[in-house]
Formats: structure tokens, sequence, C-alpha cells
């Protein structure tokens, strides 16, 4: 069972789970539209995570933890909007985001994810 402690609706501060399931985890995703400002970034990164779950029989709610890199923190609002109605409010990850200097300058976003399926 995963717990996760200290929770808002949009992250954990801590998640704990057994070793019993299955690691799901996901590369640093980024969108395939590179002319879409953050917010579609973020859209585009996200369906890609719900894509990739399914394909390993995983969802959200089984999200354990999630890394977020912008090149412009000024970003981080705008991600954050796109980001809080596609997270699953109920079972809210821990989550890191940092503000990093990505390979390609059109990108505006790069995340991170990682489930446990049982």
């Amino acid at each position: 069972m995963i717990s996760r402690h200290h929770p808002n609706n949009r992250m954990s501060q801590m998640v704990t789970y057994p070793l019993g399931g299955t690691m799901v985890a996901t590369a640093g995703l980024v969108s395939d539209d590179r002319e879409g400002d953050v917010s579609a970034q973020t859209k585009n990164v996200l369906a890609k995570i719900d894509r990739y779950l399914s394909e390993a029989g995983a969802n959200k709610a089984q999200i354990t933890h999630v890394y977020i890199w912008l090149p412009d923190i000024a970003d981080f609002d705008a991600m954050n909007k796109a980001y809080d109605a596609w997270v699953d409010g109920e079972n809210p990850p821990a989550r890191a985001c940092v503000e990093a200097r990505l390979a390609d300058p059109a990108l505006k976003v790069e995340i991170q994810a990682f489930a446990v399926k049982p």
C-alpha cells in the first residue's frame, strides 16, 4: 500500500511503499510540440506519462514521486496550473521542481514520474 504523508492537493511531502510491487519509472519526458508555451508542453508531457503508465498497467494514483525541470523558474505558476489539473489530488506524489537548462532551448519543461504497481 502506498502511504502519503503531509499531503496537499498538489503533492505529498513523503511517500512510502513496500517493495512488493513493480516500480514503473519514466524517462525524463519532454513535449513533442516545441512551439507551445510551458502550459501546452506540460499538458503534452503529462499525457505521455498517462500513456506510459497505462501501458505498464499503472495509473496516476500509483505515482510515488515526480521530478520537474524548468529552464525558466518564472514558468512555475503556469506549469503548476496544468499539473494541478492533471494530478490525482487524492493521491498526490512527492515532488521536486528545479530550474535547469534543458538540451533543446525550445523545451519549456521536462518531467520524470515514478509509480508502484501492486
